[in-house]
């Protein structure tokens, strides 16, 4: 995909070839994987995947460096603590990013095809390489809700609502999957861009980095998410008064079906609150303000590491059809009707089968389910 060939004459002289492949490699994230270049001293190979002259983000660049400085007699300890050594790294590394910014430039479809192939990998300095954040983030690319091609964050800035204060994120395994999440309801009504993150090293580099150009990284799962003032003027205060009121308005009537739902979930949820971020679903599953966020917690508990789950908020729709009606019955209810009871437990069920979770009692679920179709089929 690209090959860098340049020789450094002065106080340091050395020569490199690399190469970066135009397909990834089958073991480019197993932990073993070493960087791929040799060193050779005055045209004399010294050793085979030499770790100190790229970074291991950078793991997948293949080639051979001559040195003019180094020691023949250089030995294996003596390369990781070696100046010289460290003066090449540091000036292979700027090379290299040097010859991305170009491409990115130059060559915008090109350079989606190179992170589409190695973005993953390129992410992983975000959190270990501080000196050189800042490039990274320059030459990051990132889907999102509103563009199928890749994007930077500086495009994302350009484009944000007035109103706008931070870049909006999901985090999951399958972009088409987290870009369907009932999560993202508001945002779309409302037309926010929110990022679209596959990559399992999203969640360590986001609270790492904090922010790009003053704005601060927030996702679209967390409970505290206010949509209020985005794509508001301050001569909409009025109308924005006036929607607060129909808000608040839906959120009363709401209340008596909130508090059945709280007794009938009990600790299976940490509350249960009125929703300004769904359009369309009925429900759905938030993580409230300081708690983990929820694709952090399923990659931990898939690789055993974390061994309970965190209750979180379930956010209903007021002016969904479904929320209106069992509204209207836990209103007229003397104690909980029963049926709202077990459609509070089929709605969480509901809502941990849209985040792609596994349910606690799929036999309950598979009961409960059996019994309202059969009561609204009828005789």
């Amino acid at each position: 995909w690209l090959t860098l060939h340049n020789r450094v004459e002065g106080v340091l002289s050395y020569t490199n070839l690399l190469f970066i492949p135009s397909s990834r490699p089958f073991d480019l994230f197993t932990p073993e994987r070493k960087t791929q270049l040799k060193l050779y001293v005055k045209k004399i190979y010294i050793t085979e995947n030499c770790d100190e002259l790229l970074p291991s983000y950078m793991r997948f660049i293949r080639g051979v460096v001559d040195s003019e400085d180094l020691p023949l007699n250089i030995s294996r300890e003596m390369l990781q603590h070696n100046p010289a050594l460290a003066k090449i790294k540091k000036a292979l590394t700027k090379k290299v990013f040097s010859e991305l910014k170009k491409k990115a430039e130059k060559s915008p479809e090109d350079y989606s095809l190179f992170w589409d192939n190695f973005g993953a990998v390129m992410k992983e300095g975000l959190y270990e390489d501080f000196e050189n954040r800042d490039t990274l983030l320059d030459l990051a690319r990132f889907r999102s809700t509103s563009h199928d091609n890749l994007s930077s964050l500086s495009e994302y800035i350009e484009r944000m609502k007035d109103g706008q204060d931070s870049i909006f994120y999901i985090a999951g395994e399958d972009a088409k999957a987290v870009a369907q999440s009932p999560q993202l309801e508001g945002f779309k009504a409302k037309n926010v861009e929110v990022l679209l993150l596959t990559d399992p090293v999203d969640e360590f580099w986001i609270p790492s980095v904090g922010k790009f150009q003053e704005k601060p990284f927030k996702s679209a799962t967390r409970g505290d998410t206010d949509l209020s003032a985005i794509g508001k003027s301050k001569s909409d205060k009025n109308l924005e008064d006036a929607d607060k009121k129909k808000t608040k308005k839906k959120e009363t009537k709401v209340e008596p079906l909130i508090a059945a739902f709280k007794v009938a979930l009990g600790d299976k949820v940490k509350d249960v609150r009125a929703s300004d971020r769904l359009t369309d679903s009925p429900v759905c599953l938030v993580a409230d303000e300081g708690d983990m966020d929820m694709n952090i917690e399923r990659l931990l508990k898939q690789h055993n590491q974390l061994s309970e789950k965190t209750p979180r908020v379930l956010e209903i729709n007021p002016g969904h059809a479904l929320i209106t009606k069992l509204s209207e019955k836990a209103k007229r209810a003397e104690g909980i009707d029963p049926s709202v009871e077990e459609a509070a437990l089929l709605l969480l069920d509901q809502a941990h089968i849209v985040e792609g979770e596994s349910i606690p009692d799929p036999l309950a679920f598979s009961k409960r389910m059996a019994a309202v179709m059969e009561k609204g089929i009828g005789p």
